[in-house]
């Protein structure tokens, strides 16, 4: 009788929802018994992939965390060794690699993270892409390096490919001779 008893209870706690309403399967990512749990969150673009008026929204809080943070934190003095733009927001390749350095502060910074979470991004984001951004033959190399001489200049990037430039050549219809290139019966 005790040992029918002892597996009821044990049936009953097996049976019973996990405390605190959690899946024993969360870290699995697999649903728990009361069904699934919340939907996933959204993944966020590379902003160059966003148009219209989702990429100006992004583009407006990338904005305000660049002036706001990163910039008075981080942004260091103007000198031809670390150029830097006011309009760099005009300049694709810096609003891509600022857009993924705040993508990755937002991530590192959240609870989930742990106590290094802004370590891990200091270390391997911030200062690599402060880095690549403001280098000397960088993507604001002929922009400011002096804040008593504001500049701004877009530089050319590279022509397309050969192989880009071929297949746009092999799409372009050859135009129709004007007389019939058959006999004529």
């Amino acid at each position: 009788m005790e040992r029918s008893a002892q597996q009821a209870r044990q049936l009953d706690h097996l049976d019973s929802a996990p405390a605190g309403g959690a899946s024993p399967f969360a870290a699995f990512g697999l649903p728990g018994f009361n069904g699934p749990g919340p939907a996933p969150a959204l993944e966020p673009r590379p902003i160059l992939e966003l148009e219209g008026e989702e990429y100006e929204d992004e583009l407006d809080g990338l904005g305000d965390w660049v002036d706001d943070f990163l910039l008075p934190v981080y942004g260091a003095e103007v000198t031809t060794a670390a150029p830097w733009c006011a309009r760099w927001q005009e300049h694709d390749g810096v609003v891509a690699w600022l857009h993924a350095l705040w993508l990755a502060y937002q991530q590192h910074k959240d609870p989930e993270a742990g106590l290094a979470g802004m370590f891990v991004w200091h270390r391997d984001f911030l200062t690599h892409a402060m880095a690549a951004v403001r280098a000397p033959g960088g993507p604001l190399s002929a922009c400011m390096t002096s804040p008593d001489r504001p500049t701004h200049r877009l530089l050319p990037g590279p022509p397309p490919s050969v192989r880009t430039q071929e297949t746009a050549s092999a799409q372009v219809p050859e135009p129709e001779p004007d007389e019939p290139s058959g006999p004529v019966s």
